[in-house]
C-alpha cells in the first residue's frame, strides 16, 4: 500500500469506525514506503557489469559484500557481514582470509530450484573470477587485476586464447579452503585490499546458477543476499525493491561518533532491518520536477538538494524557515567526490603529447574558472578541487594547493600565443597552429543544471578565443562512446567507495584505458609511481608519491578536476534514521518511514 492510499484508507477508516476489521488491519500495520529520485538513469543490476553511480546503489541493496561500513562511525570503519570477522591479514600483506558466517541465504528464484540456497565459500570465489571472464568486460576488471590474486591472470589469458573461461580451475591466489573459508593469495603486498571486500556494488556476492540461467539477460535479474528483492524495473523510468522475505535477522547496530550518530543509534538501536517494506526510485534527471515532488511531499527524502534552489531552499547554507515550520530536516556533507572534464589523449585536436598539445590542455585547465563555477552556477554548493584526492579519504588534504584548481586567464592566453594557437583567418577565433580551425566538441545533457555549467565553461573558453561547440546527448550513450574513446571532451563525476586516497589515480593508469581512464593517458613514469603507490601503506611516503603522480596529470593535463561537492540532503517529517555515510550507498534499510505522520489529505501547506 503507498503512503497515498494509506491516507485513503485512514480517512475511510475515521467514517467507518476504528472497529471495521480492516481499518483494524491498516492501524496495526501500514505498509512503509520510502520514495525520492535518482538525479540519473542505470544501466542494469549485475555487480560485474555496472559501474555509474545509480545502479550501484541498487546492487548495493539487493546484494552483499563480505564486509561493510559501520552506518554510524566516523571516519569509516569496516565491520564484518558476510563474514563472521574481520580477515586474517598476513604481515606482508599479501595473504587474507576470511570466514563466513553459516546460514545465511540467497533470495528465493527459480535457479534454485525450490530449495533455500545458502552462501558458500565457492561463491565468493565465483564473485571475484566473474571480473576476469573476458565476456564480461567488466569495468572493474582494471582495478580486480591490480590486486595481482595469483593464477588469475593466466586463466584470463587462458580464456582469451580459447574463448571460454574455467571458472572450475582452482587457482592459487583465490581458494576456498572449505565450506565457509575463503583465501586469497595476492602476487604483491597490498594493504589496502580488504577495501576490495566492502563494497556490494562490486563485491556483491553472486549464485552461479542464477547467473548461468539468465545468461544475457542477468542485469535483469539481481539475485543476493540483501535486505531487499527487486519487484519492478521500468528502464530510466521507475525502480522498485520490496521487502527480502528471506532476509536473515539483522538487527540496527552501530558505534556513533557524532551526535547525529548517537540520536539515530538511541531511536534505532537493536531494531530489525530492513525498516521500510518498500523503496520506490524513480529517474528524473531534470532538478525541478525532482525538487518540487520533494516540496509537494510527492517524496519522503531528496538526495543532493538541486543546485538550482540553494538560494530559496538554504540561504546562507540555513534551511528556509518555511521549510524548517513544515519539519523538515537537512544535513550537509562534503562528498568524497570530484567533477572533472578530461580531454581525449587520442583526438587529433586536444590529444598528444607534443609541447604545443601539453600546451593547449594546460591553457584550457587554466581557462576554466572553478571557483566562478562554485559561486554561480552551484550556488557554494562545492569546493575547487585541487587534484585527484578527495574529502574523507585518509591523505586529503584540505591545505594542498596546485595548478588543478588555479584559474589565470593571462597565462591561458600567453601560453595559446606562444605555441601557434593564434586567429589567422581574422573571424574572432583561435586557430589550430596548422591553420585549421580550433573548435573544442564538449558533449553534454540538456539538464537544467547542466546548462548553468555550460554557460560558465562557455564564457571562461570564448575569454580566451576557444571555440566551445556543445553536443547535447544521453547519458547512457555518452559513457559508452567515452570509454570507446569516440568523445573529444566530456564532464562526468567520480565518487569514491574507500577511503583509499590513491586509487582513483587509475583514471591516469595505461592500463585502465577503456575503462576508468576515460582520457586514454599513458605515461610509463605515472605508471610507475601508480603502481608503487598502490603497495605502501598510508602515511607520508605514500602521500607523497601520489602527490608526484598528481603533478604529472597537472603537467599533461588530460583531465581538469574542478570541484568537490557538497550535498544538501532533506528529508520530511515522517522521515527518520538519515546519515550520509561518506562510502557506503545502501542506507534504504536504516531508514523508518512513519505513515502516521504525513498528511492525510496528501497535502502538503508551504
Amino acid at each position: 500500500m503507498t503512503s497515498r492510499l494509506w491516507a485513503l484508507a485512514t480517512s475511510l477508516c475515521l467514517a467507518l469506525g476504528a472497529a471495521h476489521p480492516a481499518c483494524a488491519q491498516t492501524a496495526a500495520n501500514p505498509e512503509k514506503v520510502l520514495r525520492y529520485a535518482f538525479l540519473g538513469t542505470e544501466t542494469g543490476f549485475d555487480p560485474a557489469q555496472i559501474t555509474d553511480l545509480y545502479s550501484a546503489a541498487v546492487v548495493g541493496h539487493i546484494f552483499e559484500a563480505p564486509y561493510e561500513y559501520d552506518y554510524l562511525a566516523r571516519p569509516a570503519k569496516m565491520v564484518p557481514n558476510l563474514a563472521e570477522a574481520l580477515p586474517e591479514v598476513a604481515p606482508d600483506f599479501r595473504t587474507y582470509t576470511f570466514r563466513l558466517r553459516a546460514g545465511i541465504y540467497f533470495s528465493d528464484d527459480p535457479a534454485f530450484g525450490g530449495k533455500p540456497r545458502e552462501v558458500t565459500a565457492r561463491d565468493v570465489v565465483y564473485t571475484f573470477k566473474r571480473f576476469f571472464d573476458p565476456k564480461n568486460k567488466s569495468p572493474n576488471y582494471s582495478s580486480f587485476a591490480e590486486e595481482k590474486m595469483i593464477g588469475l591472470a593466466a586463466l584470463r589469458k587462458k580464456a582469451e586464447a580459447t574463448g571460454s573461461f574455467d571458472y572450475d580451475t582452482e587457482v592459487e591466489g583465490l581458494r576456498a579452503i572449505d565450506r565457509y573459508t575463503v583465501q586469497v593469495k595476492l602476487g604483491e603486498s597490498r594493504p589496502r585490499f580488504m577495501y576490495a571486500l566492502a563494497d556490494p556494488a562490486t563485491m556483491g556476492i553472486v549464485a552461479r546458477e542464477v547467473v548461468e540461467k539468465y545468461g544475457d539477460a542477468i542485469m535483469e535479474h539481481p539475485v543476493g543476499t540483501g535486505p531487499f528483492i527487486l519487484k519492478e524495473w521500468r528502464r530510466a523510468s521507475k525502480i522498485t525493491l520490496v521487502r527480502n522475505p528471506a532476509f536473515r535477522d539483522k538487527r540496527f547496530e552501530g558505534e556513533p561518533s557524532t551526535a547525529a550518530g548517537a540520536e539515530i543509534l538511541k531511536e534505532f538501536k537493536g531494531r530489525k532491518l530492513p525498516i521500510v517494506d518498500r523503496v520506490e526510485v524513480s529517474i528524473i534527471e531534470d532538478p525541478q520536477p525532482r525538487w518540487l515532488a520533494f516540496l509537494n511531499g510527492e517524496h519522503d527524502f531528496l538526495e543532493r538538494l538541486p543546485q538550482n534552489f540553494a538560494t530559496y531552499a538554504i540561504p546562507n547554507n540555513k534551511l528556509a524557515p518555511n521549510l524548517a515550520h513544515r519539519g523538515i530536516r537537512m544535513a550537509q556533507q562534503p562528498l568524497s567526490d570530484f567533477t572533472v572534464a578530461y580531454m581525449n589523449m587520442e583526438h587529433p585536436v586536444v590529444g598528444g603529447y607534443t609541447p604545443e598539445k601539453v600546451a593547449l590542455r594546460r591553457a584550457i585547465g587554466l581557462a576554466i574558472n572553478s571557483g566562478e563555477e562554485v559561486r554561480l552556477p552551484r550556488h557554494d554548493q562545492a569546493i575547487v578541487a585541487q587534484g585527484f584526492v578527495m574529502p574523507n579519504t585518509t591523505l586529503y588534504d584540505p591545505k594542498y594547493r596546485s595548478e588543478m584548481g588555479t584559474f589565470d586567464r593571462a597565462r591561458a592566453v600567453a601560453l595559446l600565443d606562444l605555441f601557434g594557437y593564434t586567429d589567422k583567418d581574422g573571424d574572432g577565433w583561435r586557430d589550430m597552429p596548422d591553420g585549421k580551425p580550433l573548435v573544442l566538441d564538449y558533449d553534454t545533457l540538456s539538464r537544467a543544471d547542466y546548462r548553468e555549467l555550460d554557460e560558465i565553461l562557455k564564457k571562461n573558453l570564448t575569454a580566451v578565443g576557444i571555440k566551445l561547440n556543445l553536443r547535447i546527448g544521453q547519458w547512457p550513450e555518452q559513457f559508452r562512446n567515452s570509454r570507446a574513446g569516440k568523445l573529444m571532451m566530456w564532464n562526468f563525476g567520480s565518487s569514491a567507495t574507500t577511503p583509499d586516497s590513491g586509487n582513483i589515480l587509475d583514471m591516469g593508469y595505461s592500463k585502465s584505458i577503456g575503462e576508468q581512464n576515460h582520457a586514454r593517458f599513458s605515461n610509463a613514469k605515472f605508471d610507475a609511481l601508480y603502481e608503487k603507490q598502490s603497495v605502501m601503506p598510508d602515511g607520508p611516503e605514500r602521500l607523497a608519491v601520489i602527490n608526484e603522480a598528481q603533478r604529472i596529470l597537472i603537467a599533461y593535463m588530460p583531465y581538469k578536476v574542478k570541484v568537490h561537492r557538497i550535498a544538501t540532503d532533506m528529508w520530511q517529517p515522517w522521515v527518520s534514521g538519515y546519515l550520509r555515510h561518506p562510502f557506503r550507498r545502501d542506507f534504504w534499510q536504516f531508514i523508518d518511514v512513519d505513515p502516521g505522520k504525513m498528511p492525510r489529505n496528501g497535502a502538503v501547506n508551504g
